[in-house]
């Protein structure tokens, strides 16, 4: 009896790391024709599948932080680990996605700013960038098309 207990209570652990099913089962329909079935083992199976490729390439990266002395895995250390594990198509992606992502931020954070400065700042800031050459754009990545999705919207369709 108490063998069970343990078993049960370690499969509920096991459960609390794997993603909600909900969201597996919305990416994988969003894939597949709309006419398309998918069983509960499938969502299961994927579910399982999907969790335990991210507890390996987080576990990579974090060993990587580790042996750096640090607590903090960020995306590079991401990247860096599907390299490793071999993942290569992956890591370039998510290196794009990465670039794409922090511009964004950039350009947010400086929007932010530029909208609490008075219209005289704005217009000198936008003359004096405009007149300096754009350093980034000879050694960027290959652009990468983003969707931000807001949560219940559903994403546009696929038009490649």
């Amino acid at each position: 009896m108490r063998y069970q207990l343990d078993l049960s209570l370690e499969m509920a652990d096991e459960h609390d790391r794997f993603l909600p099913i909900a969201n597996v089962g919305r990416i994988m329909k969003h894939v597949l024709p709309r006419s398309a079935k998918i069983s509960k083992e499938a969502k299961e199976t994927m579910q399982e599948c999907a969790s335990e490729f991210i507890s390996f390439v987080t576990g990579e990266a974090s060993d990587k932080c580790h042996k750096e002395n640090r607590k903090t895995v960020n995306g590079d250390d991401i990247c860096w680990a599907l390299s490793t594990l071999g993942f290569d198509d992956y890591s370039e992606a998510l290196l794009r996605y990465l670039h794409k992502y922090r511009q964004y931020e950039r350009e947010r954070t400086n929007h932010s700013k530029a909208s609490s400065t008075s219209t005289e700042d704005k217009e000198a800031a936008s003359s004096y960038k405009n007149s300096q050459p754009d350093e980034k754009q000879a050694d960027a990545p290959i652009p990468l098309e983003l969707r931000v999705v807001e949560m219940g919207e559903n994403p546009p369709a696929n038009t490649s």
